[in-house]
């Protein structure tokens, strides 16, 4: 079993930025790779951003270039720092984790609300 705890989230101007935590605990030694996904009102959840445990990282074109996955491979921590954000950004953001037995772990979520 691994849990995953997201914080950082809120509220922020077009333009700012914000940068989400997520740690894992439990079974971290299993963890392949985690990663950032999100969801907004009436939409499909979709992948933001992925790391591996190699450091390999692949962004979704939508925030190319604006956010930047990173990591602490030891602590299993992943952070998404969020620069540049627009009101399209708005979403409930979840980190997953991925293990080596294929089963996928997701946190609670927590709220980005780009607005003026």
């Amino acid at each position: 079993q691994v849990q995953l705890v997201e914080s950082g989230g809120g509220l922020v101007q077009p333009g700012g930025s914000l940068r989400l935590s997520c740690a894992a605990s439990g079974n971290i030694f299993s963890i392949n790779y985690m990663g950032w996904y999100r969801q907004a009102p009436g939409k499909e959840r979709e992948l933001v951003a992925t790391i591996t445990n190699g450091g390999s990282t692949n962004y979704a074109d939508s925030v190319k270039g604006r956010f930047t996955i990173s990591g602490d491979n030891v602590k299993k921590t992943v952070y998404l720092q969020m620069n540049s954000l627009k009101p399209e950004d708005t979403a409930v953001y979840y980190c997953k984790a991925v293990t080596t037995y294929h089963l996928n772990y997701w946190g609670q979520g927590t709220q980005v609300t780009v607005s003026s």
